[in-house]
């Protein structure tokens, strides 16, 4: 596979983990991948919210052992950790989506340096995701 669009809506730790998984693996193999951040996912893209995932609902007592299992399994146990590791294939691109950056606060100056911009969706979706080999959503 060539290239990779991925779209992220849903927030918390074991809902970000899964996309930035199939990123992960797809961007190690020389797959190009691009991530669109919508909803309460948006948050993730700022260092605090990044920082500030963790595991909701009726798992949320499993959070310290989840990161445990994510470290042995090979991925650094933090979010932000994991975005780094992802930018630094030279493969994955974060992109915030502009209007939900408007609703939940995220701007230029709060918006972690390993993303590529706030963008409208409409630009991702012609530019990125209707060009790309696969498309999923999370």
């Amino acid at each position: 596979m060539k290239s990779l669009a991925i779209v992220v809506r849903e927030d918390g730790y074991d809902k970000l983990l899964t996309p930035l998984a199939f990123a992960y693996l797809q961007g190690a193999e020389g797959t190009q991948v691009d991530l669109l951040f919508v909803n309460w996912a948006v948050r993730a893209l700022t260092e605090d919210g990044a920082k500030g995932q963790v595991i909701q609902g009726e798992h949320a007592d499993q959070d310290a052992w989840v990161r445990q299992q994510v470290e042995k399994a090979g991925l650094p146990p933090d979010i932000y950790d994991v975005i780094q590791a992802l930018k630094a294939t030279g493969n994955v691109n974060f992109y915030a989506c502009s209007l939900a950056a408007s609703i939940f606060g995220v701007n230029e100056d709060n918006l972690v340096p390993e993303a590529s911009g706030i963008v409208g969706a409409s630009w991702f979706l012609n530019d990125k995701a209707a060009k790309a080999e696969h498309c999923q959503y999370f």
